[in-house]
């Protein structure tokens, strides 16, 4: 039997919902629950490291991680404990006030933002979510040069909140909302002529993601980034990276631009993260490097309610923990198995393996994603169609390789099974 057949795998302890149906919880999600994401593909109750279980008791490898959230996989021992024993000394405060595990994550975060430590005069926001990091690099701009054109990349996703969305590409997202926050340009995908082309005195800032996540997990080509920071710094423009699905150890390393290949040594006026920064608990940052960015939001300028609450500040310093502790090269080295084994399924229809890391997709030779994804659910594998030819793949950090090639195993079946429906 294979020990990856959902059916096969034991049932969970008792656990909130288990005693109602899989179809008894979706009719209830469907009366309650704005239909803002479509009907649930399963509901699920309950997780252990890699895994999580649904309603019905069976079991599948999580390789979406709640989107490259749940660094540390699902209840998380040393996660449970922090956040457990800071939720029972102090749970929340408003920002009039400090607390110990904000002002130690935030010197964490300018310790690990750029190899060797962010520069003098650096600070950190702490937020929510990376669209609130993005609204607080956005606002930033705006204080940097009033009235400057943004310029952001074909292809990008910074956020669904006005600001953030204004910084987003796909017209299905942005139209039904304009009109936008205005002066924001896209550009071609890795084009340094087009970006040399658009920039002037009269750019506030340039956004980029170094790995595209919703684009289908596409990094940018190397010598980009380098590129853009000179030009960025002789137009006297911001250059604002959005790490908040590609940071916080996803690809390997600390944030996705130290990789030699990507980011080349660049040290950007502004890095946000979110996502698995806080192993599952919401939180958002938006790091300011250097005096001139630190300084461009005072008093009264911006704000929030629960960012940099002592909870979820208690997460992130477990997960930066776990990162330092010997995570980053497990991420390394099980991205390394996975890409080399996608890579040579080609006879299954993948075309190609790209990414960093733990962040990847699989593209594929026909736009079989969706049905793809299909098959896999029901073998026990919990992936994301990120376009009509890739599936991306943004499992826990703690993945292991015994779990990576179980993967592997399903996927030809799944993938044949795909392109067979697609033929028939």
């Amino acid at each position: 039997m294979n020990a990856h057949d959902p059916a096969a795998a034991p049932a969970p302890a008792e656990t909130v919902g288990a005693h109602e149906s899989a179809p008894t919880w979706t009719e209830r999600y469907t009366g309650a629950v704005m239909n803002t994401f479509g009907t649930p593909k399963r509901v699920l109750v309950r997780g252990e490291g890699s895994y999580v279980w649904d309603a019905e008791g069976r079991r599948y490898l999580d390789l979406l991680g709640g989107i490259a959230v749940n660094a540390l996989g699902h209840a998380h021992p040393g996660l449970v404990a922090a956040v457990t024993e800071q939720l029972a000394t102090l749970g929340h405060v408003s920002n009039f006030f400090a607390t110990p595990a904000q002002v130690t994550l935030a010197e964490r975060l300018l310790q690990v933002v750029t190899p060797g430590g962010a520069p003098a005069g650096s600070r950190v926001f702490l937020a929510n979510s990376g669209a609130e990091a993005n609204e607080a690099a956005l606002k930033m701009t705006r204080r940097h040069r009033p009235g400057g054109r943004v310029l952001a990349l074909e292809g990008a996703f910074h956020g669904r909140t006005m600001g953030a969305l204004s910084l987003t590409h796909k017209a299905a997202y942005r139209e039904p909302f304009e009109p936008l926050p205005g002066g924001v340009e896209f550009l071609p995908f890795g084009d340094l002529a087009a970006l040399e082309r658009a920039l002037g005195d009269d750019v506030a800032a340039v956004f980029v993601e170094p790995v595209q996540g919703e684009a289908g997990v596409r990094p940018l080509p190397p010598g980009y980034l380098p590129a853009a920071r000179e030009l960025t710094t002789a137009a006297g423009a911001l250059l604002v990276l959005d790490e908040v699905q590609s940071g916080t150890g996803r690809t390997g390393t600390w944030m996705a631009h130290h990789l030699p290949h990507v980011g080349g040594g660049v040290v950007p006026d502004v890095v946000t993260l979110a996502k698995g920064l806080g192993g599952g608990l919401p939180i958002g940052a938006t790091v300011a490097l250097g005096e001139h960015a630190a300084g461009l939001l005072g008093p009264g300028q911006h704000g929030t309610t629960f960012g940099g609450n002592p909870v979820s500040a208690a997460a992130a310093l477990t997960v930066l923990d776990a990162l330092a502790d010997g995570l980053l090269k497990h991420v390394a080295e099980v991205g390394d198995l996975l890409r080399a084994k996608l890579a040579g399924l080609g006879n299954h229809g993948v075309a190609e393996v790209r990414g960093e890391g733990l962040l990847l997709a699989v593209g594929l030779t026909a736009p079989v994603a969706a049905a793809a994804t299909e098959q896999l659910l029901e073998a026990g594998f919990i992936v994301n169609p990120v376009r009509e030819d890739a599936l991306r793949l943004a499992p826990p950090l703690i993945l292991t390789a015994e779990e990576a090639s179980s993967f592997i195993d399903a996927l030809p079946g799944a993938l044949d099974a795909a392109m067979a429906g697609a033929a028939s």
